[in-house]
């Protein structure tokens, strides 16, 4: 929770104008974030926070580096990540669905950052990250790929549909066997050929 308060800026005090204000982001600010994509990492955050009479605009210029897990080996992985974000923080009672829109409740005297920052930081990185040539871990994509032909094979063998299969109309899904009602002989007028084969019996 403490790690959470520092990055909260009181701002009835703050004059109209612009505010400069800086943030060292270290590991012990991703371990705050259940289920973090980030492990860990040194990321600065700048921000320029300009109040107005009616919201608060914020200018925040994000650099570092970061480690999460590589989308091919499942490693770790070092990411660089930069950025520059606008937000905007206005007062009322309504949400907002503009995700850089921010609705303060008119009695809010300060602005919670912590989880605005890590969603930039978040939004900083690649939207593919993976080793470079060479540095992934070999056996660890072995390993996937096995359990991927496996899992692909069982997706197969699930997608077999019986109604594929042509049904005969005479077949009785009931009983599993022909159904004896119907004779074929009732179809139309025997051969005569069949006739002269019956006398030989």
């Amino acid at each position: 929770m403490k790690e959470r308060q520092s990055y909260n800026i009181p701002f009835v005090g703050l004059k109209l104008g612009f505010h400069d204000f800086a943030f060292e982001i270290g590991d012990t600010f991703f371990d705050e974030v259940d289920y973090s994509i980030i492990q860990r990492g040194k990321v600065n955050a700048q921000l320029k926070l300009e109040k107005k009479e009616t919201m608060l605009i914020a200018d925040f210029s994000i650099s570092g580096e970061v480690f999460t897990t590589c989308d091919r080996c499942n490693d770790p992985l070092e990411v660089p990540v930069k950025g520059q974000f606008k937000v905007i923080f206005s007062f009322g009672t309504q949400s907002s669905d503009d995700e850089n829109l921010h609705v303060l409740h008119p009695d809010a005297y300060e602005l919670e950052l912590f989880d605005i920052i890590y969603e930039l930081i978040t939004v900083s990185l690649p939207s593919r990250k993976i080793h470079k040539s060479g540095e992934c871990n070999e056996e660890m994509i072995q390993l996937i790929s096995k359990y991927s032909a496996v899992a692909e094979e069982s997706e197969e063998d699930e997608d077999w549909d019986d109604e594929d299969w042509d049904d005969d109309e005479d077949w009785d899904d009931e009983d599993d066997e022909w159904d004896d009602d119907e004779d074929p002989e009732d179809d139309g007028p025997i051969d005569p050929r069949w006739k002269d084969l019956e006398k030989l019996k």
